[in-house]
């Protein structure tokens, strides 16, 4: 079939991005499904901070790729061997897969399978196919998913079903920001009533640890971004304490604290804000960082310190869930009001849109920008 896609030829083109333009978008064709693979059509993708990293050369991808990780859509097509989807079915895409045989698997660890792995680097789906072309030309999978496009062909187990009621646009966030925010704070510190609680980073995950910290019943909760607005918001959605990042910000969470906080997630993927993180967690305390740097990037702790002051550091991928079971307890979460995601979107965009919209997420003045492939 022919479609609409935005294709990234070239990574780190110089901002504006309105004018370089990273993402072209063209006319690509889409090879029906093969064994184990699902054709999905794309109601809504969301623009993460993830794929502006691949964008602007931090993080590399193959090209020329189609990126997009975050995302829900309707079942058009299964291949042979699918089991548990038919065609009609609404879906949201999870970023990792897993083999469901490895030590991880086997553990409940099924974030940490590195099955998808060689897949991602090399550009394509776990089968190790290729389902898009321009031209007779093979183009990259991003994530095993590439959701800038109208139609993508996924390996099943990339997709968890959902309820026919809930808007697409709103369960797509479910893909990425609310299972790494809120996962990181119900699965990863398995934070408790009564608890305190700092979130370093307000962006789509931040904001969803924030509501997640809500839901838990956090006694205490503390934000922190260099941005006014994402503070006010927090604020009005549930934070106790707001500070604005900078030079004295370590020095005034820790004299309102009486000494720091007792958990502390990072969810902003700077290592300034990682160290923000570290400096107001309490002796004893421990720092979750869920977010992703430069992978050359490094974060520098004294080992004496470490030790006297009993503070732990932790990592927390696609915040330590398991899709199948954690998605729909997020997702009822999210019917009752206790995840009120929909709050969190700041427009619906086009193609046509699509490379301002970056532009948009790279000032940090907006939280979630869905891309509406079809409109």
């Amino acid at each position: 079939m022919k479609m609409l896609a935005a294709v990234m030829y070239e990574q780190g083109k110089p901002r504006p991005y309105a004018e370089s333009k990273p993402l072209v978008v063209q006319e690509v064709e889409l090879d029906p499904p093969g064994e184990g693979e699902v054709l999905v059509e794309v109601r809504a993708a969301g623009l993460c901070h993830s794929d502006l990293s691949g964008i602007e050369g931090i993080r590399a991808r193959p090209t020329p790729i189609i990126i997009g990780h975050e995302g829900a859509g309707i079942v058009r097509e299964v291949g042979p061997g699918v089991r548990g989807l038919k065609p009609g079915d609404h879906v949201v895409s999870v970023f990792v897969t897993s083999c469901g045989e490895c030590k991880y698997c086997n553990r409940g660890r099924v974030n940490l399978c590195p099955s998808s792995f060689s897949a991602r680097s090399a550009g394509t789906l776990t089968s190790g196919a290729k389902r898009f072309k321009v031209n007779g030309q093979p183009i990259n999978h991003g994530s095993g998913l590439s959701l800038y496009a109208q139609y993508t062909v996924v390996m099943r187990n990339a997709l968890v079903k959902i309820e026919d009621d809930i808007p697409l646009d709103q369960a797509a966030i479910f893909g990425c920001a609310v299972m790494t925010g809120a996962g990181a704070v119900f699965n990863t510190a398995q934070l408790r009533p009564g608890s305190e609680v700092a979130i370093v980073g307000l962006g789509g995950v931040g904001m969803n640890a924030l509501m997640a910290a809500v839901a838990a019943g956090a006694e205490r909760i503390i934000a922190i971004d260099t941005n006014q607005a994402k503070l006010a918001l927090a604020k009005e959605w549930g934070a106790t304490d707001t500070f604005q990042a900078g030079p004295d910000c370590a020095a005034a969470v820790n004299d309102a604290t009486d000494g720091g906080v007792d958990t502390v997630i990072e969810t902003a993927g700077a290592v300034k804000a990682l160290e923000l993180a570290y400096a107001v967690t309490a002796r004893g305390g421990s720092v979750i960082t869920a977010g992703l740097p430069a992978t050359d990037s490094r974060f520098t702790i004294a080992p004496s310190a470490l030790v006297t002051d009993e503070k732990s550091v932790r990592g927390s991928y696609m915040g330590s869930c398991v899709p199948a079971r954690d998605l729909p307890m997020l997702l009822n979460m999210y019917r009752r009001g206790k995840l009120p995601v929909q709050k969190l979107i700041s427009g619906h965009i086009g193609f046509n849109e699509i490379n301002e919209g970056f532009d948009r997420l790279s000032e940090g003045g907006v939280l979630r920008q869905m891309l509406m492939p079809h409109g």
